[in-house]
């Protein structure tokens, strides 16, 4: 049985929440879905400039899982931009 995921502290709820290619239908596009805690990950490191080892400690989780989160959070937004999908940030 795999073990349970530990929450992680999310001091951060976005107002907006959807993304999309200006000019293409929303009906056309695939979306990609950035998780609660990608979206702290990207803004605590990014945006507000925190180490990698503050914004773990701030998100209260180890500093190998901060880096998987934020590497899965960048590889979406990527993958959206690249292929021209929608970005869906979902609130917690």
């Amino acid at each position: 049985m795999p073990r349970p995921k530990a929450r992680k502290r999310i001091c951060f709820n976005p107002d907006v929440t959807f993304f999309k290619p200006r000019g293409v239908p929303m009906k056309s596009l695939q979306k990609i879905e950035i998780l609660p805690e990608e979206m702290e990950a990207l803004r605590l490191k990014d945006f507000e400039g925190f180490s990698q080892e503050e914004a773990a400690s701030k998100m209260e989780t180890s500093q190998s899982t901060f880096h998987r989160i934020i590497s899965s959070a960048r590889k979406k937004i990527s993958i959206a931009i690249v292929k021209g999908m929608a970005i869906e940030i979902r609130k917690h």
